[in-house]
C-alpha cells in the first residue's frame, strides 16, 4: 500500500512538470519532487503518530495508509493491556479485601523491618493506625523487648507469644495475648502473622481449673469418707455412734454420686445432637410440677414444718399482658389430689406440701415447647431449687412465664434472697464456680446446676440472663425463641384442627 502511494505521489510530479511544458531531465526533477512530498506527507504522519502515541492514545486522531493499520493493532493491544491490569487490579482487590476479612493479623515488611502494608487485624494487635504509621518501622511501633529479641536473632522457625495492645475479645478485662511467626519471602522481605491466642489460653485455665475442682471435690468428700472408715476400723464404737457415722457416710456418698451424675449429665449434654422439633412438652403441667417441687423441697428445709417455709407463686402472663398467678398451699390435714404432673393423681400424705389447682379463669393450655422434657426440667428444676436453697425462710419466689407479641416466651425463678454480686455475674454460670463455697456446700449444691441451665438453654435456641441486685434478690431468666414455641392460640388451633379431621373421618 505504502510502495503504491509513494508511485502515485511520483506519478503526479511527472504528470505535473509535462502539464506544464517541461521535458526531458526535467520530467525526473519532478518525480524527484513528488518523492521529496512524499517523504514530508511521511514524517508529518510520523510526527502525527508519535504525539498520539505518547498520549497513550488518548486523542480522537485519524490516520491513513499503514498509520491507520498501526493505530489499529495499537488500540487493539491497548485494550488488552487495559483488561489486563483491570483484571489483575480487580484480583488484587479481591485478595485484599479477603486478608482484611482474615481473623489473624497479615503484615508485609521490607529489609530495614518498615511497614509496606498492614491489615485491620494487624492494627488492632498491635496499636497501630493505617494512615499514620505506614512505612514507619515497626520496631519502634512496638516497643516489647521480646519481639525486638526474635527479630533481631531470625530464627523464625518458632512462634513467640507476647502481650498485644488491648483487651481480649472475649471479655473479662484480660490483656490480649498473641502468638507472633514471621515469614521471610521475596528480596530481603518479611511476611508477619499475628494470632489472637488469648481465647485459646482461656480455655486451657478452664480445663485446667476445671480437672482442679474436680479433682477437689471428689477428694473431700473422699477424705472424709476414709477417715469414717479407719475410725470404725480402729476405735470401739457404740450402736449410736456407728450410726452417726454410718449416716454421715452416706451423706458424702450421696454427694459424690450427685456431683457424677451432674458431670454426666453435663458431658451428655455437650455431645448430644440438638432435640427435636417435633416432639413437644406441655408448658401447664411442666410448671406446675416446677411449683410443686419447689414447696416440698421448701418444706423439707424445716424438719418440724408442716407447709413450706417460703412464699412460692407461679405468675403467668400472655402476650397481651394479662396475667394470672397461683399461689402454692399446703394439705392440713387430708389427702389432697393433685395433677403435678399433668398426667395422672397423686396422694399426698398429711403434711406433705401441695400445690392447689388453678383457679377459674386460668387457660386450658399454656402452651407448648419443642424440645427434650427431661432437659428442660432439669434446667427449670435447678433455677427454682437454687432460689429456695439460697432464699431465707419467709421469702419469697415467684416462677414466671411470660408469653411476648413476637410468639417468645420467657421462664424466669424469682426469689428475695441475698443477691449476686455485680462482680459474680460473668462467671455464675462457669463448671464449679461459686460466689459462696461454704455455703453452696451447705445447702448441698455441687457448682454445676447454672452451667447445666446454660447448656439446656442454648441447646434449645434461648440463653440464660440473670438481673441481680445484693440485698434484694435474684432473677433467672431463660429467654426461649418462637421457632420452639406453640402458643395457646396456635395449640388451640391445631387441637380444633385435628377434631375436625377427626370428624371428617368417621363421617
Amino acid at each position: 500500500m505504502a510502495s503504491i502511494g509513494f508511485i502515485f505521489i511520483q506519478a503526479l510530479g511527472v504528470l505535473a512538470a509535462w502539464w506544464l511544458g517541461f521535458g526531458g531531465w526535467q520530467l525526473v526533477i519532478g518525480a524527484l519532487a513528488g518523492a521529496w512530498l512524499w517523504w514530508l506527507l511521511t514524517a508529518w504522519q510520523n510526527a502525527r503518530f508519535y504525539q498520539w502515541a505518547k498520549n497513550e492514545g488518548q486523542a480522537s486522531s485519524r490516520f491513513w495508509g499503514y498509520w491507520a493499520n498501526l493505530q489499529y493493532f495499537w488500540r487493539k493491544l491497548q485494550r488488552k493491556h487495559l483488561y489486563r491490569e483491570e483484571r489483575q487490579e480487580r484480583n488484587l482487590q479481591e485478595l485484599r479485601m479477603a486478608i482484611q476479612a482474615s481473623p489473624n493479623g497479615v503484615m508485609l515488611l521490607d529489609h530495614e523491618w518498615s511497614i509496606v502494608w498492614l491489615n485491620h487485624m494487624s492494627c488492632e494487635h498491635f496499636g497501630l493506625n493505617v494512615d499514620q504509621d505506614m512505612g514507619q518501622n515497626l520496631l519502634t511501633l512496638v516497643r516489647d523487648p521480646e519481639f525486638a529479641s526474635y527479630c533481631a536473632v531470625g530464627d523464625f522457625r518458632e512462634t513467640l507469644e507476647m502481650d498485644g495492645r488491648g483487651f481480649s475479645a472475649m471479655g473479662g478485662g484480660d490483656r490480649r495475648r498473641l502468638s507472633i511467626q514471621v515469614f521471610p519471602y521475596g528480596d530481603d522481605k518479611q511476611l508477619m502473622l499475628s494470632r489472637d491466642i488469648s481465647h485459646m489460653q482461656r480455655t486451657e485455665a478452664m480445663r485446667r481449673d476445671f480437672i482442679a475442682n474436680v479433682s477437689h471435690e471428689i477428694r473431700t468428700p473422699l477424705t472424709i469418707f476414709s477417715g469414717y472408715v479407719e475410725t470404725l476400723q480402729t476405735l470401739p464404737l457404740d450402736q449410736t455412734d456407728r450410726e452417726r457415722y454410718y449416716q454421715r457416710m452416706q451423706q458424702q456418698a450421696r454427694r459424690m454420686q450427685v456431683l457424677v451424675e451432674d458431670l454426666l449429665t453435663l458431658s451428655r449434654l455437650e455431645g448430644s445432637p440438638l432435640p427435636s422439633l417435633k416432639e413437644y412438652i406441655e408448658i401447664k403441667p411442666l410448671l406446675l410440677r416446677c411449683l410443686e417441687e419447689a414447696a416440698v423441697l421448701s418444706s423439707s428445709l424445716a424438719p418440724d414444718a408442716l407447709e413450706p417455709v417460703h412464699t412460692l407463686s407461679l405468675l403467668y402472663t400472655e402476650s397481651n399482658g394479662e396475667s394470672r398467678e397461683l399461689h402454692a398451699g399446703h394439705a392440713a390435714a387430708a389427702p389432697v389430689s393433685t395433677r403435678g404432673n399433668g398426667s395422672s393423681d397423686q396422694e399426698m400424705e398429711p403434711g406433705q406440701a401441695a400445690v392447689q389447682p388453678p383457679v377459674a379463669g386460668w387457660p386450658s393450655t399454656m402452651g407448648r415447647l419443642a424440645g427434650i422434657d427431661k432437659e428442660i426440667y432439669s434446667a427449670f428444676s435447678n433455677l427454682v431449687a437454687n432460689a429456695v436453697r439460697y432464699t431465707p425462710a419467709h421469702g419469697r419466689i415467684c416462677l414466671i412465664w411470660t408469653w411476648h407479641v413476637d410468639g417468645s416466651a420467657t421462664f424466669g425463678v424469682k426469689d428475695t434472697g441475698p443477691g449476686i454480686a455485680v462482680e459474680h455475674l460473668p462467671r455464675v454460670t462457669e463448671r464449679f464456680y461459686r460466689v459462696d463455697r461454704s455455703r453452696s456446700r451447705e445447702t448441698g449444691g455441687t457448682g454445676l446446676g447454672l452451667a447445666i441451665v446454660k447448656h439446656v438453654a442454648q441447646r434449645h435456641g434461648g440463653h440464660l440472663r440473670i438481673d441481680s441486685v445484693v440485698g434484694e434478690g435474684s432473677c433467672f431468666h431463660i429467654d426461649l425463641p418462637l421457632t420452639r414455641l406453640q402458643t395457646p392460640a396456635a395449640v388451640q388451633a391445631a387441637e380444633q384442627e385435628r377434631a375436625r379431621r377427626e370428624r371428617m373421618l368417621a363421617a
